[in-house]
């Protein structure tokens, strides 16, 4: 037990360098990046100035409008520009900027959204139950219908039923997620066919007045397509490992034994080689779920208008709000590693044998 601890301790040491090296190379390719902050205020204050002065010019057979601020060429007053890089703190050199960051992080402060005007922590937060539900529903759900549909392949191996359900397995996962999403919204959310489920929010705008029952209801009623379009592309990439990880173990020596011995198909496969070929699916289980949470659910919260992380995220690059881009990175790579950490602590569950003592980081 003792070695255990000692490994986890390790690894969490290890993170401290790790997320300075991801925090410091997203730094620099910021620094380089065209169209900061400034540039986007000035790109919409010019857009304002030329629509005012359109209206006014229409209305006032061509009197001046108030440019907001902005020179004849379109761009802002230098002495605007430098009261915003004092606002955003552009005014500082690069090195004072990055060691200002490393030590606010160190503290979780994660400092204000340019655009949104509240802090990145609490953005994160607000965000989060929406990408959390996604996540853990699209991964438990997929890890229930891969493991039974793996281990059946794996018992009936060259069967016709292994070769619909591969036939099904690799439709599934050729079926971009976005494009399965709007085939549902189109068949069942008041597309041309049927209008059987809601295809915006998480929940209904009354949710707060329902009874506990009809929230709970309700919620799973909103998830139901968004977690759907997710699961159908996720589970054949863990239905084939499965597979294989069982045929895999099914051809070694000690199930030999455990046949000679007298032992049911079921008792070998279930007392075995279950456990064993179990380490690797299990092993994939946090990679599994930070996936899902922070990439594949990008388009599915845009196209069921799901304000989550990566609705959120996507919103900071094109903005260029660096906090939130900066925050929200050192958020999910964190949130990776530790992810990961509790996947190599599942190994021992599953495995007693497992000794962290001798194991290399």
């Amino acid at each position: 037990m003792s070695g255990i601890w000692a490994y986890i301790a390790r690894r969490l040491l290890l993170m401290i360098p790790t997320l300075v090296g991801i925090v410091t190379i997203s730094f620099i390719i910021i620094q380089f990046v065209p169209g900061g902050p400034i540039d986007q205020i000035q790109a919409r204050m010019a857009g304002t100035a030329v629509e005012a002065t359109s209206t006014i010019s229409g209305s006032a057979g061509g009197a001046g409008a108030d440019s907001g601020g902005l020179v004849p060429n379109g761009e802002l007053d230098p002495a605007q520009v430098k009261q915003l890089e004092k606002q955003y703190g552009f005014d500082k050199p690069v090195l004072t900027r990055y060691f200002k960051m490393l030590w606010d992080f160190a503290r979780f402060d994660f400092g204000t959204s340019f655009f949104k005007q509240k802090k990145v922590l609490d953005l994160v937060i607000e965000k989060l139950p929406v990408s959390i539900s996604l996540g853990l529903w699209t991964t438990l759900l997929t890890y229930l219908i891969a493991i039974p549909l793996g281990i059946r392949k794996a018992v009936r191996a060259g069967t016709a039923f292994d070769g619909w359900t591969s036939f099904a397995v690799t439709l599934g996962y050729a079926i971009p997620g976005f494009l399965f999403a709007v085939l549902l919204v189109v068949l069942f959310a008041g597309g041309n066919f049927w209008n059987f489920f809601p295809s915006r929010g998480l929940t209904s705008d009354n949710w707060s007045d329902l009874p506990l029952l009809a929230k709970i209801g309700d919620y799973f009623w909103h998830i139901t397509l968004p977690v759907a379009a997710m699961v159908i592309g996720a589970f054949a990439n863990l239905t084939m490992l499965t597979k294989n990880s069982i045929l895999d173990e099914i051809n070694k020596q000690y199930v030999t034994t455990a046949r000679a011995k007298g032992l049911s198909e079921r008792g070998v496969l279930y007392g075995h080689v279950f456990r064993n070929a179990m380490l690797i699916v299990i092993a994939g289980f946090p990679a599994a779920f930070v996936s899902v949470l922070f990439s594949s659910s990008l388009l599915i919260e845009v196209i069921f208008s799901l304000d989550g992380l990566g609705l959120l995220g996507f919103e900071a690059t094109i903005n260029r709000d660096f906090p939130l881009m900066l925050g929200s990175l050192f958020f999910f790579s964190l949130l990776g590693l530790v992810t990961n950490l509790l996947g190599d602590i599942c190994y021992v569950l599953v495995d007693p044998r497992i000794d962290f003592e001798r194991r290399d980081i």
